[in-house]
């Protein structure tokens, strides 16, 4: 039975009155993908910076891998990764020289080609990140929040505003880097990116989670408890028809 390397409990996170997280507690299990879903302003980003030691907690506390965020940060954000909604990199640096750079600060020494390569870039070794297309900077932030090795990878929102070929890939890109055993939590607003991707989701609305399971169970949960919806099952929809006019590969 896998062990659980994040652990919140009674998490809050206050602006005014106003609690944005409101005493949610939940657990990650090693080497499982874990997604937190929830409409806009449900608190699902401001939870992730708080176990990132990005933002403040007011009250509870986060465990990861047995480190308290609160007293150890530093700590802490050796040993995860981050992949913001919005990559941003220095302009007119080459992604080779941003990931040595990278590495350098975790005092580490990377193969930036070896790293470029496992997330298709392998061509795009001498290219400024300006120059690259979304899908592309996404998949450079991917190879740069994992040159130290981390044990916890954070992704928010990662395939917002990509085309189904980049999202795709993309979410090879998640199961492969599980299968190096590191654990991922991803927020998404995409239901079928969280049916495909994670083993258990957290649902969340108004700062509170409202349901946490497999998405399979919840699915049955659901259906027994009497839903019911018109029934029209399509053995392919328009995104499995564009993918198939226009071809798997990546249009980078």
């Amino acid at each position: 039975m896998p062990k659980a390397i994040v652990e919140v409990k009674e998490l809050t996170k206050k602006y005014g009155n106003r609690k944005v997280v409101n005493k949610i507690s939940f657990s990650v299990k090693q080497g499982e993908v874990f997604g937190i879903l929830g409409p806009n302003g449900a608190g699902k980003t401001t939870t992730l910076e708080m176990i990132e030691s990005i933002r403040e907690i007011d009250s509870g506390n986060v465990h990861v891998d047995g480190i308290d965020v609160q007293k150890d940060s530093q700590a802490v954000k050796n040993i995860i990764g981050v992949q913001q909604q919005t990559p941003a990199f220095m302009d007119k640096v080459k992604l080779r020289e941003h990931i040595e750079q990278i590495a350098s600060i975790y005092g580490e020494k990377a193969d930036a080609h070896a790293l470029l390569e496992e997330v298709g870039l392998a061509e795009e070794t001498n290219s400024y990140f300006e120059n690259l297309s979304g899908g592309q900077k996404q998949r450079f932030s991917i190879a740069a929040s994992l040159v130290h090795g981390p044990k916890v990878f954070f992704m928010d929102e990662p395939t917002t505003g990509l085309d189904p070929q980049a999202r795709r890939n993309l979410w090879d890109l998640v199961r492969t880097t599980q299968a190096k055993g590191v654990t991922i939590i991803l927020t998404t607003h995409y239901m079928e990116e969280a049916e495909q991707l994670c083993d258990r989701v957290a649902i969340m609305d108004r700062g509170k989670i409202i349901a946490l399971d497999t998405p399979k169970n919840l699915v049955q949960k659901l259906l027994k408890s009497g839903f019911k919806k018109k029934q029209h099952v399509e053995q392919a929809n328009l995104e499995d028809v564009f993918i198939d006019l226009t071809g798997k590969e990546l249009r980078d």
